[in-house]
């Protein structure tokens, strides 16, 4: 295998990137000025050193604190639950949302041997706790998995005295929140409901 092909099976393995857009990648970057490639291969190299867990919702930051957290305007009565830090950058994207987020960091999949245990479901409970929520708003995707965990949450959580909703309107059964556009995102915020 050579080093080009090494290179677009290694883009290939980026999420939403099939061989041929590889392919279109790497070539670009053989075509491309070598001061661009450079600094690609640098800021790829100190992703991992220099970003970390937020340590009070789980969302990606260079800081002590992530800038959701840190933002003394953010309205802390309401607490969107939602799969990745991934899903965040989403659901901000949509403008709609002024609350606090918790990342979960996936869903209960019993065929994945991922269970509530694996998950930071415990940062929930400290949070609800300690902090002024009246609503957790739950925004995992709208799969069996998610589905289960959304209603997992809502057990867990019935007799708080917290209002429970889920994300509606606009949210294909089966998609992931990563592909949705900004209007279906704003939509489905406006639109949540209480989980049956």
């Amino acid at each position: 295998m050579t080093v080009l092909d090494k290179l677009i099976a290694q883009f290939a393995r980026l999420p939403g990137i099939g061989k041929k857009s590889a392919t279109r990648i790497v070539y670009h970057l053989l075509a491309a000025d070598e001061s661009y490639n450079r600094a690609l291969a640098e800021q790829i190299a100190i992703l991992k050193e220099r970003i970390h867990p937020c340590p009070v919702c789980g969302n990606y930051t260079e800081d002590d604190l992530c800038t959701i957290c840190a933002d003394a305007r953010r309205d802390r009565n309401y607490l969107c639950i939602v799969e990745s830090p991934g899903d965040i950058a989403v659901l901000e994207s949509a403008g709609e949302y002024g609350g606090m987020y918790h990342v979960l960091g996936g869903v209960i999949s019993p065929l994945d041997g991922i269970g509530p245990a694996q998950l930071n479901i415990r940062g929930i409970h400290e949070r609800v706790r300690t902090e002024a929520t009246q609503e957790l708003i739950v925004a995992t995707n709208p799969t069996v998995d998610g589905d289960a965990t959304a209603l997992y949450l809502k057990k867990l959580f019935q007799d708080s005295g917290l209002r429970i909703s889920r994300l509606a309107l606009g949210l294909p059964v089966g998609g992931d929140l990563e592909y949705a556009d900004r209007l279906t995102i704003a939509r489905s915020l406006r639109g949540r409901v209480p989980l049956a």
